[in-house]
């Protein structure tokens, strides 16, 4: 599956930004789908996921509280809500997904196949 993420942008401390993943070539049924982010000089960690049996979504405690994971079958997309954004959160947002990944790799980066390019997000203070 073909993915592409937009949404990103510069927004100020406790502001909110919305994040988008489309799907293109196939659907995200069955598919388990994750948004990772990557800050400079730092390795890309887990932000949120749902499993391909659609259980979850599942946050990293970062972000738990804040940000809310959610899908729209009809547009084949599915969409980060962050809210009360923190300079900590500044990175790029990347979405993930994986036809075939196990419920407990739902936070490992590297066992997604497919990877949209990135959307920057930059949280000002």
């Amino acid at each position: 599956v073909q993915l592409q993420a937009s949404g990103g942008g510069l927004v100020q401390v406790g502001g909110s930004l919305r994040l988008s993943c489309a799907a293109s070539g196939r659907t995200f049924r069955g598919h388990a789908v994750g948004w990772f982010r990557q800050a400079p000089g730092k390795e890309r960690e887990f932000v949120a996921a749902i499993s391909r049996m659609g259980s979850g979504p599942f946050y990293a405690d970062s972000v738990k509280g804040r940000f809310a994971f959610s899908r729209d079958s009809a547009k084949n997309a599915v969409y980060l809500q962050m809210n009360s954004l923190k300079p900590e959160d500044t990175a790029v947002y990347y979405c993930a997904a994986d036809a075939s990944l196990i419920h407990s790799s739902l936070r490992m980066q590297s066992e997604y196949a497919g990877w949209g390019q990135g959307t920057q997000v930059t949280v000002s203070s």
